[in-house]
C-alpha cells in the first residue's frame, strides 16, 4: 500500500535554535498518528512543517495526491499547496478563533470552505452546512449565529465542521482539546473519534495530553528537544515505554 504521507529527514531551525531534526515516518490511509512531548519538544514545529505553514530547512513531505500521485509538498507551488489545504488537507487549531471567521455566521463558516472549492448553489451550500453542523452536534437554530456567541467547545466543533465539509483525507490537529474543561474535552474527543472512524480519515494529532492519544491514535511518536526518541503502537508505548523520558511522561500522568 502506498503511504498517504511519507516524511523524510525533516529538519527546521530558528537561527541557531533547533525546532526539529531528521524526522522520518510514514502515515497510511485511515491511520491516526499521535505526537507527544513537553512544551519545546518540537512537536508543533514539526506539525507546521508537515501542514505547509512552515518551510523545513531540509527534508521531504510527500503526499499521495488524488490527481498526480505522490508529490513533495515542500517543493509544490504556493497555489498547489493552498488548494491541497482546502481539499485533501484540514487543520484544526488549538484556539478555534484561529481557524474561524468570527464575523461570519456558523453556517457561513462552513459554507465558505465549500465555496473555496467551487460550490455556488446557495441552497445546496446551506443544506450541506446545516448537515455538518448537525454532525458536530450544533443545532440548526444556531446556523445564523456568529462564533463569538458560542462557547469554546462549540467553537471547536464548528472549526471541525468547517474543516471536514470538503472531505479531506488528512487532518492535522494541534492540541485540539487544549484549554477546554474536562467534561467538554471528553465530549469533543468522543466526537472526533467517531468522525475519524466514520470517514476513514488519516490524522496527525499533536498534544501533551496522553489521554488524548490513548483515545485517538493508532501509533505514537514521542519527541524531546526536537528529536523523535520513541515510536510504536500507542498502547505499546504507553503501557511499556522504553525510553527514560517516555517513562517519566507516563509516570507523571499516573501520579496526578
Amino acid at each position: 500500500m502506498t503511504p498517504l504521507l511519507k516524511v523524510e529527514n525533516v529538519s527546521k531551525y530558528y537561527g541557531n535554535r533547533l525546532g526539529c531534526r531528521d524526522v522520518s515516518f510514514e502515515l497510511y490511509p485511515g491511520e491516526v498518528l499521535g505526537i507527544v512531548g513537553e512544551s519545546g519538544s518540537g512537536k508543533s514545529t514539526l506539525l507546521n512543517c508537515l501542514a505547509g505553514h512552515l518551510e523545513p530547512d531540509t527534508g521531504e513531505v510527500v503526499f499521495d495526491t488524488r490527481a498526480n500521485g505522490p508529490k513533495d509538498t515542500v517543493t509544490m507551488s504556493e497555489p498547489e499547496r493552498r488548494m491541497l489545504s482546502r481539499t485533501d488537507w484540514a487543520f484544526v487549531h488549538q484556539n478555534p478563533r484561529d481557524g474561524l471567521r468570527m464575523s461570519v455566521s456558523a453556517g457561513g463558516n462552513v459554507g465558505e470552505r465549500l465555496m473555496a472549492v467551487g460550490a455556488r448553489h446557495y441552497g445546496n451550500i446551506r443544506s450541506t452546512a446545516i448537515d455538518w453542523l448537525d454532525k458536530v452536534e450544533i443545532n440548526e437554530d444556531r446556523t445564523d449565529d456568529r462564533p463569538s456567541e458560542f462557547s469554546g467547545g462549540m467553537q471547536q466543533r464548528l472549526q471541525i465542521a468547517r474543516n471536514l465539509v470538503t472531505g479531506p483525507r488528512l487532518i492535522f490537529m494541534d492540541e485540539p482539546t487544549g484549554g477546554l474543561d474536562v467534561s467538554v474535552q471528553a465530549r469533543l474527543l468522543d466526537l472526533l473519534r467517531g468522525l475519524v472512524r466514520e470517514l476513514g480519515l488519516s490524522a496527525i494529532v499533536v498534544t501533551h495530553d496522553l489521554a488524548v492519544v490513548r483515545l485517538l491514535a493508532d501509533r505514537l511518536m514521542v519527541m524531546k528537544d526536537g528529536h523523535v526518541i520513541e515510536t510504536g503502537l500507542t498502547d505499546q508505548v504507553l503501557d511499556d515505554p522504553q525510553h527514560g523520558y517516555t517513562q517519566l511522561l507516563v509516570s507523571s500522568v499516573l501520579q496526578v
